[in-house]
This record gives C-alpha cells, sequence and structure tokens, in this order.
C-alpha cells in the first residue's frame, strides 16, 4: 500500500477533504494507495470542532460517508516522518505552503506537489472544494492508469 500525504495550513478543511476524498475514490478505483492528512500549522483550540463543517456537507453530498474516527479526528501537525513515509507530497497552495514547509522542514520544499486551491480568504468552500475534487478526480485517474 503507498501513501499519499495531503497538506494544509490547519489540517480542518483542505487537506482533510482531499483525504477523504481520495481515499473514497481511491478504494471505488481498486487503487492500492491510500492518503492521510496534516497541517504545516496547526494551532490549538483555532478550529470550533475536529473537521470543517463546509468539508463535511460536501462529502455527504458526494455521497461520502467517512467513518466516525476519521472526522473525528483533530487537526494534525505534520511531523518529518509522515513526510519521508509518504510516496508522494501534496501541499494544496504553493504560495501558502511552499514558505510554511521551508521554514518548518528545510529542503521538503522542492519535494512536494503543489496544487493552487485557495482558503476562505481568496475563494468560496464551494469553489476550493470544488477544486480540490477536480485534482484529486485526476489524480486518481492517473494512478489508475500507471502514472506518479
Amino acid at each position: 500500500m503507498q501513501t499519499i500525504l495531503f497538506l494544509c495550513t490547519g489540517n480542518y478543511y483542505r487537506s482533510r477533504y482531499a483525504e477523504l476524498l481520495f481515499n473514497e475514490l481511491a478504494g471505488q478505483s481498486g487503487l492500492n494507495w491510500r492518503a492521510g492528512s496534516a497541517g504545516l500549522l496547526v494551532k490549538e483550540g483555532a478550529n470550533p470542532g475536529p473537521i470543517a463543517k463546509p468539508t463535511l456537507a460536501a462529502l455527504a453530498a458526494a455521497g461520502i460517508e467517512p467513518p466516525a474516527p476519521e472526522i473525528e479526528r483533530y487537526p494534525a501537525q505534520v511531523t518529518e516522518a509522515e513526510l519521508a513515509e509518504a510516496a508522494l507530497v501534496v501541499a494544496l497552495k504553493e504560495a501558502e505552503h511552499r514558505p510554511m514547509l521551508a521554514a518548518g522542514y528545510p529542503g521538503w520544499e522542492d519535494r512536494v506537489l503543489y496544487w493552487h486551491i485557495h482558503d476562505l480568504d481568496k475563494a468560496t468552500a464551494a469553489e476550493a472544494l470544488g477544486g480540490i475534487g477536480e485534482q484529486i478526480r485526476a489524480l486518481v485517474d492517473e494512478l489508475a492508469a500507471g502514472g506518479r
């Protein structure tokens, strides 16, 4: 089983959606891949619960009901070990996450795949999660075709 690690700032909204959607679609496609997610700057108590409501709503709209442990888990700070263990690391917004990687995990900033998914400061939840959905579907298709 290969692993993919999705990174965002707080591991509350974007990366959690990417993780859960990827795992659902990869499972449906019979891929030997499993996703995890983590944050680059997790602040305890910064969020009103374990996972963002728009994330849960988007998953429900897609007919995905993740197991309780996956949606009850609170945001987690990424570790060097998680970065090293993943076959693929995807940071969800280069302009935001490249500097965080460089500062907190030197050398990793040039070893991850960057997407360009805005946070709520520049996009609605529907726009951001829709963009993640498009990227995840393309990635699953690529992996199913033997890519990466």
